[in-house]
């Protein structure tokens, strides 16, 4: 079986602050925000959340079906995912579109700014959630373009796939209704910690609340180094970290951690063990710099 990855396909340009961003921007200042960051080290990586999704998925063995746009640039991570093996019948090539681009500062915290052109992702929508695709039981809606993370949650629904809603760093774009709406077509809804609040906030809810929603089967919160919280019908479940064996880099510990969760839940784990895991994916990304670059075993990710 496979799954279906709806998100971004982008090139991330990573570059490290030494310093804390709370030590130079002025709270009371902040309408007047002039800010510049001294980056001494920097590198271009392969990223996008699909992207980042599909390696940690083949990683585990997974079958990732990616759904997203590249623009004229996008040739090396065609040559990419072709070296996985990916299927990527869905992916699109845009012409005079740049493949959408990161643009990463983390601080010695951990902390980060991001600026993002969305590029070729802008067309993301007009490519369709395919029907009648035997394989394809299980999908996930990623950050993506906002037309594209619509239609496409409603084309999983109407295609019989079920789907985790994982709005990201894409929330702030949907308004309570669309929220809502997503939220209802989705059978697990995947947040971090601010993501989760934001979100809830939105909905005028709580995690407790939502996750008794008849068509969730669980809400996962991640809460970085302290693990995550599970909710499912209204209890909450703490599932403890894995500890790093160092932290380098926590770009794309997020998607590590959701392809655990697609791998899991394809094979009808409980959700609980697929949490489990992602943990520890997580873990062994953070330890690495960049979201593709981390190789732990399979047998190291999946142990009882």
């Amino acid at each position: 079986m496979a799954a279906l990855i709806c998100g971004s396909l982008a090139f991330d340009t990573i570059t490290n602050f030494p310093g804390r961003f709370a030590d130079q921007i002025l709270p009371e200042q902040v309408h007047i925000l002039n800010v510049s960051f001294l980056v001494p080290t920097m590198r271009r990586e392969f990223g996008g959340c699909a992207g980042n999704i599909a390696y940690n998925l083949r990683l585990l063995g997974g079958e990732p079906v990616v759904m997203a746009t590249l623009g004229d640039d996008g040739d090396d991570y065609v040559r990419r995912l072709t070296s996985w093996g990916v299927d990527q019948s869905l992916v699109r090539r845009i012409p005079g579109a740049f493949t959408a681009q990161a643009m990463i500062v983390t601080d010695q915290d951990n902390n980060q700014i991001t600026a993002f052109h969305p590029g070729a992702m802008q067309f993301a929508h007009e490519t369709k959630v395919p029907e009648g695709r035997a394989d394809l039981r299980i999908g996930i809606i990623a950050p993506d373009g906002r037309e594209a993370m619509l239609s496409h949650a409603r084309q999983m629904q109407a295609a019989n796939i079920d789907f985790i809603f994982d709005p990201g760093q894409g929330l702030p774009m949907f308004n309570a209704d669309e929220l809502r709406h997503f939220v209802s077509l989705a059978r697990w809804v995947a947040v971090n910690d601010y993501e989760g609040r934001m979100l809830c906030e939105r909905l005028g809810t709580d995690l407790e609340t939502l996750s008794r929603q008849s068509n969730l089967d669980g809400v996962v919160v991640t809460l970085g180094g302290e693990g995550a919280e599970l909710w499912l019908s209204g209890h909450r479940i703490v599932c403890p970290p894995v500890q790093a064996t160092t932290v380098n880099d926590p770009t794309g510990c997020g998607d590590a951690f959701r392809a655990a969760l697609l791998f899991g839940l394809e094979r009808d784990w409980p959700l609980g063990k697929c949490v489990q895991i992602g943990n520890r994916l997580g873990a062994a990304k953070i330890a690495c710099h960049g979201p593709q670059n981390h190789c732990p075993s399979r047998e190291q990710l999946l142990a009882s």
